[in-house]
């Protein structure tokens, strides 16, 4: 079984660029181990010099270069360089050679990632939210968008929390997560909350957020307070 939300889990992804280091940077932020491979070194730049996880170069194919990133111990993989042969190919690796359980990847030809798919590897296209939808395969988040604006900019989703939110504000959940609070449906019926509103134990909370952070929003809602002490 893939380890529960809350817990930590490994993940290596093959591919620096913009979706993998996003992707990168997100699940670090949630409290995740993150290795990310890539065969060109100056794309680490764009992790940024604090970024806490592992850097290995190489094809992300290589079982080597694979094994130096601790795909052994990994529990989830996620290809998404700029090649679909590339992505494919590794993602078959980590499944078939190295046990991984969850593995995705970014695959740009549609008739493709369909045959992908039917061979049991979920294939995820370049859309605008394709860090949400990665991240929220790669930790096990099963809840859905309720909506999503005509651009997919913005969506609102129902955020499930964490019980030691119970008692505090909305403003503190707010700066949490990193998005807002559209709305609560509390007692059957809906809430315009403002900062000041407590979060109750029976509230269901949706919240609105850029196309991007909504998986990373999930995921740290269903984490407990940083306490500030």
């Amino acid at each position: 079984m893939f380890q529960e939300r809350g817990s930590t889990v490994y993940v290596v992804i093959m591919g620096c660029g913009r979706v993998g280091s996003s992707l990168a940077r997100a699940l670090v932020r949630v409290g995740h181990e993150v290795t990310v491979i890539d065969k060109d070194p100056a794309a680490f730049l764009r992790l940024g010099q604090d970024f806490p996880g592992g850097q290995v170069t190489g094809v992300g194919f290589d079982r080597d270069v694979l094994t130096r990133a601790g795909i052994e111990r990994a529990d989830a993989f996620a290809a998404v360089s700029s090649g679909d042969n590339s992505n494919i190919i590794s993602a078959r690796v980590a499944r078939e050679m190295f046990g991984v359980e969850k593995v995705v990847a970014r695959i740009y030809d549609a008739k493709r990632a369909a045959v992908y798919e039917r061979l049991g590897i979920p294939t995820i296209a370049t859309v605008p939210w394709t860090t949400d939808r990665f991240l929220r395969t790669l930790i096990g988040d099963t809840s859905t968008t309720t909506w999503r604006d005509p651009t997919g900019t913005v969506a609102v989703t129902q955020l499930p929390l964490h019980e030691d939110w119970y008692g505090r504000t909305v403003r503190d959940l707010e700066q949490a997560i990193g998005a807002r609070v559209a709305f609560v449906i509390r007692f059957g019926q809906g809430l315009l909350p403002d900062g000041k509103t407590i979060v109750q134990a029976d509230d269901t909370v949706y919240v609105a957020a850029t196309s991007g952070s909504v998986g990373e929003a999930v995921a740290l809602a269903g984490k407990p307070p940083v306490s500030e002490d």
